[in-house]
């Protein structure tokens, strides 16, 4: 088969496969963005030491976040962690009409094709759609450098619009995407082989996963829990600081993110199990079924989420531990007499941070409602056979809702819990402010500075040292919890808009 032919074969299909097209390719454009401004922040140079900048830092930035080169690191990888939702958003946009895709699979097969050129056809498919999402995340990227470069009147930038990633980098965050996705869809159609009668799969699992997962969770937890001993002990050796503690924080993140996300196949798994013994609506039963049938579709169709709230829920707890000692030092303060408090750059900073997670969390929102639509079409066949032999739509309806929250809510508390953990083992579990002295002028500065009269205006107060411990940040968990409850709720709501059109029975004569 000829390139141009694979080519034009890649881009047909029908309104389906369009809608996967643009669906993958704007995942592209969003993690390419997300890619290229940490990059652009990684880029920032770092100027020489002189008499009036000892510290390093890049004065042309007001905002800490890019004039300080020790924040960089931390900034441009919140940046890279958004990716890790809108990859998410691309796998699922990827499993968009897979029936029909299929189908049309079998036909090119039926025309002669081998399986190995049908491969490729897919990923071909999915390689374009993202090089285009890529190419125009680039455009994006430079044309919003050039707007957006606005200095203020000291001279001062709000972003690091002067600067530009080297070319090499720039290559390979616009061509390495596509080659990923490319080869995470080749990987995933390693278990699939397409006949001339259909696509036909491994034969699925006869019993429910097991929960080993804990142990990724278990691992993750531990990686976080030694890095504070870790820098306590090795402070004085850089070499070995400057590997050991950035390799313990990613592979216990990436291990607690993977345990969370296959512990909810375990979860969906024994939540249906529990549905079927206990319940006794027909909704409850059919979505027991379906959950006991496919544990793993919660943990696809969760991840984006999952992955946002375990950082949400570390970043909740790197603000309570910071607002613990922002309040005990303003505590203090105001004991010794001294106006104003502490700098909040910390809790500035979580702001930004927590800004971030609700992108990621309105992103995997999109994931959700692809999944879920993606599901309901894909079974439009079952559901109208249902509803042929009586079934009533809105006990399928209570059904869809009861797969989706089922899983759903243990699995938000699983991943909140664990993201929490991972924070706390970082930050002091208790804070601790004063143990020193300060003199307190009670007159005008002039009278305290003179030597005549500062012994009768001048005074030492003592600050005794104070511990807190600090607290779970409940409610901010809370708010974590019910906004990704809300956004399954909605998701289940775009849902059912698909499930009537899905029910018809019409559906009955699809090929």
């Amino acid at each position: 088969m000829r390139p141009t032919t694979l080519l034009r074969l890649a881009l047909a299909g029908t309104r389906t496969d369009t809608a996967r097209v643009v669906l993958t390719a704007l995942s592209a454009l969003l993690a390419t963005l997300a890619g290229l401004a940490a990059l652009t922040v990684l880029a920032i140079p770092t100027p020489t030491a002189t008499d009036e900048n000892q510290n390093r830092w890049s004065e042309q930035y007001h905002n800490a976040l890019l004039a300080q080169p020790g924040l960089r690191g931390g900034t441009a990888l919140a940046l890279l962690m958004l990716m890790i939702p809108v990859l998410a958003l691309a796998g699922q946009c990827a499993r968009l009409g897979a029936p029909a895709r299929d189908r049309r699979l079998a036909a090119l097969r039926l025309a002669g094709a081998t399986p190995g050129q049908v491969t490729r056809l897919v990923v071909l498919e999915t390689g374009v759609a993202a090089l285009l999402g890529t190419l125009v995340g680039l455009g994006v990227h430079l044309v919003g450098r050039n707007l957006l470069h606005r200095p203020d009147a000291q001279g001062q930038l709000a972003l690091p619009t002067d600067v530009l990633p080297s070319t090499g980098a720039l290559a390979g965050m616009v061509l390495g995407l596509p080659v990923v996705a490319a080869l995470a869809t080749a990987l995933m159609l390693r278990t699939v082989t397409t006949s001339p009668l259909g696509g036909s799969r491994k034969a699925a699992r006869e019993r429910g996963p097991g929960p080993w997962a804990g142990l990724l969770i278990g691992f993750g937890v531990a990686s976080f829990a030694v890095i504070r001993p870790v820098v306590h002990r090795f402070a004085d050796d850089d070499e070995l600081m400057a590997w050991l503690v950035p390799v313990l924080f990613a592979v216990g993140a990436l291990a607690a993110m993977i345990g969370v996300v296959i512990g909810t196949g375990w979860l969906s798994y024994h939540c249906g199990r529990l549905l079927r013994r206990h319940a006794r609506g027909p909704a409850a039963l059919l979505a027991a079924g379906r959950l006991m049938a496919d544990p793993w579709a919660g943990s696809r169709t969760f991840a984006a989420l999952l992955a946002a709230l375990i950082f949400g829920g570390g970043a909740a707890a790197q603000r309570a531990y910071f607002g613990t000692k922002d309040q005990l030092e303003r505590e203090q303060s105001r004991f010794a007499g001294l106006d104003g408090g502490t700098n909040p750059f910390y809790l500035s900073t979580m702001d930004y941070v927590d800004g971030a997670i609700a992108v990621a969390i309105l992103i995997a929102t999109g994931g959700l409602i692809v999944a879920l639509v993606e599901g309901i079409v894909a079974r439009r066949r079952a559901y109208a056979a249902l509803v042929a032999t009586g079934v009533p739509r809105a006990t399928l309806s209570r059904s869809v809702a009861w797969q989706a929250l089922a899983p759903a809510v243990p699995a938000i508390l699983l991943a909140l819990t664990v993201g929490t953990l991972l924070g706390r083992g970082l930050a002091e579990e208790k804070v601790s402010a004063g143990g020193g002295s300060t003199m307190i002028c009670d007159a005008t500065a002039a009278l305290c500075e003179d030597p005549a009269t500062s012994a009768q205006y001048n005074r030492i107060v003592h600050i005794p040292e104070v511990q807190r411990a600090v607290p779970v940040p409940l409610e901010h968990l809370a708010w974590l919890g019910a906004g990704a409850l809300a956004a399954v709720l909605v998701t289940i709501g775009v849902g059912l808009l698909f499930l009537r059109a899905s029910t018809a029975l019409d559906e009955l004569r699809t090929a």
